[in-house]
């Protein structure tokens, strides 16, 4: 269990645990997937084959860089890395300043910022589009421009945010950024390898938001620039930040809900 989670009892297990494919945390979580796959599909065609969600792929992206493949941007994949490890950072600190509060109140936080840091580089794709992307010739990224460090720093710095925040949510095959785990557990735990593979459904369908996101921000920067899929994904974070509702019960305190908005309260004897 983690114990600095909003809402999360000490000695109880942890609320994320307990959420259904169709909790109201669940189906944000679904769409702040789809969303990684257009913020990667920006950072990776149109900032130098950069991942600002997915730092699996940007650690082995400074190997190639650093062994001189044509392509990489070496810095560029350290401004992520780095900005995202910050990121992190101030979502544990956010995490512990929710601490004992409601869930909804922590997690439309997070949200929120996310929103504004997707808002601010996207006000930048749009006003320097020309600049952003530097000079190319091919597959061959021989330079970045400030501009571009900038807007991958900004991205970073908010998938970091949102994932040191769902790593404290700890809902099971809900990462939103990425899909090795989920890839593996539903071929792991399928009936075909002898399980029952309980999460197939939720992990199917985290598969085809990742996938459907990297397809629309594809489509739109390879014909509208950048502007347009952060248009898109700062809009779906923001609305999932206005519409993330949970029920809870008067006289739980501050804490935040379990299962269906609901949480058991362990009474104690008094002698």
């Amino acid at each position: 269990m983690t114990k600095d989670q909003p809402g999360a009892a000490a000695g109880a297990e942890t609320p994320g645990r307990r959420v259904g494919d169709r909790h109201p945390l669940a189906l944000v979580l679904f769409a702040l997937t789809a969303v990684s796959g257009i913020v990667d599909a920006v950072t990776f065609l149109g900032l130098g084959r950069v991942f600002a969600a997915n730092m699996t792929g940007n650690v082995v992206v400074i190997g190639f860089a650093a062994a001189g493949a044509p392509g990489f941007s070496v810095v560029g994949s350290l401004v992520s890395l780095g900005a995202f490890l910050v990121g992190a950072g101030a979502a544990g600190r956010l995490a512990r300043a929710f601490a004992g509060r409601s869930r909804v109140a922590w997690v439309r936080t997070a949200l929120g910022a996310e929103a504004v840091l997707q808002g601010a580089a996207t006000i930048l794709a749009f006003v320097s589009a020309q600049e952003a992307t530097g000079t190319t010739h091919g597959a061959d990224v021989t330079d970045l421009t400030g501009t571009a460090y900038v807007l991958i720093g900004l991205l970073a710095l908010a998938m970091g945010l949102r994932n040191g925040t769902v790593l404290k949510l700890d809902v099971p095959a809900l990462t939103t950024t990425v899909l090795t785990r989920t890839l593996t557990g539903l071929a792991a735990e399928s009936r075909l390898a002898g399980g029952r593979n309980p999460l197939a459904a939720r992990r199917t369908a985290a598969t085809l938001a990742m996938a459907a996101g990297a397809l629309a921000g594809a489509w739109l920067i390879l014909r509208h620039g950048m502007g347009w899929p952060l248009l898109v994904s700062t809009v779906a974070v923001a609305l999932a930040a206005c519409v993330y509702r949970e029920r809870w019960q008067r006289g739980q305190g501050g804490g935040g809900p379990g299962p269906g908005g609901r949480r058991r309260v362990r009474r104690q004897r008094v002698p």
